[in-house]
């Protein structure tokens, strides 16, 4: 029978990923100044950061519908699904509604909905630690279990070079925004334990910030040999890739995967972002 995972359009994906069996996606959509741009393959990223640097509104999200769910959780596959974080989007809360409407019909399916409690490359990372407990012929219960145990200790960095979306959102001071701006302060984000973002430190210019980032995976992480390493970036590649030598040079983690800002984390990131998990 197998098993089928299902991730909203934060699970952040590369070309080798998306040839995974039985991997769904349930698109969000985003709304910029009254254009709606849907969360699938179509969607250009080049031009979302264009409106929303034209745009002096914040851009809006909309979670997948429960039946975007629904259409996932057909078929006879065992059902894993990894939403953002309930405490940033409605698509935890969509999913299982989605679950329940669909267990009144077969009410031998099975469909558990995890809480990422975090975005982007960290729901990749659940997504690959799901397969990864499957091959090793775990049961479900037993799944569920380290999966959760997993996304309690899981950490999510993020590194912002656009002040843009955080002062349109009223999360920061425009007067502070400018000072930082002017003085090349560039925020270091981190994802909290109940599944919130929080500015966890500020470093002045984009070398310290990178390099400030990778100190604190050696801080915040332990048993990284045992870890992948993920990191997502918004429309810089080579920053991506110079951030991984750095890491790969200095901790010994399992593997380390880059993967490309759908929409939703394209938000979240803006223009030169990175997101790091591990």
């Amino acid at each position: 029978m197998g098993i089928k995972i299902i991730g909203d359009s934060c699970f952040d994906l590369n070309e080798e990923l998306k040839v995974i069996p039985n991997l769904d996606i349930a698109p969000l959509k985003i709304n910029v100044d009254g254009r709606e741009f849907i969360d699938n393959e179509s969607l250009d990223q080049k031009e979302l950061l264009r409106s929303m640097k034209d745009s002096s509104k914040t851009p809006k999200t909309a979670s997948p519908s429960p039946n975007d769910y629904i259409k996932g959780y057909e078929g006879e596959e065992d059902v894993f699904v990894v939403t953002l974080s309930s405490k940033l989007s409605g698509s935890y809360n969509s999913a299982i509604l989605a679950k329940e409407m669909y267990l009144e019909q077969s009410k031998d399916k099975f469909i558990h909905v995890f809480d990422s409690l975090s975005a982007s490359v960290a729901q990749t990372l659940v997504g690959l630690k799901i397969l990864e407990m499957e091959k090793l012929d775990y049961k479900k219960e037993k799944i569920i279990e380290k999966v959760n145990e997993y996304i309690e200790e899981m950490k999510t960095l993020f590194l912002l070079e656009s002040l843009d979306n955080l002062i349109k959102a009223g999360r920061i001071n425009k007067v502070v925004a400018k000072i930082a701006t002017a003085f090349s302060i560039k925020p270091i984000m981190c994802a909290t334990d109940n599944g919130s973002i929080n500015i966890l430190e500020k470093a002045r210019g984009s070398k310290k910030a990178l390099r400030r980032l990778v100190e604190l995976i050696g801080e915040k992480g332990e048993r990284l040999e045992e870890k992948i390493l993920g990191i997502a970036h918004c429309n810089c590649f080579e920053k991506a890739e110079k951030l991984k030598a750095e890491i790969k040079e200095k901790y010994n983690f399992k593997d380390i995967i880059i993967v490309e800002t759908a929409g939703i984390s394209t938000v979240y990131a803006n223009d030169g972002g990175i997101i790091i998990a591990f």
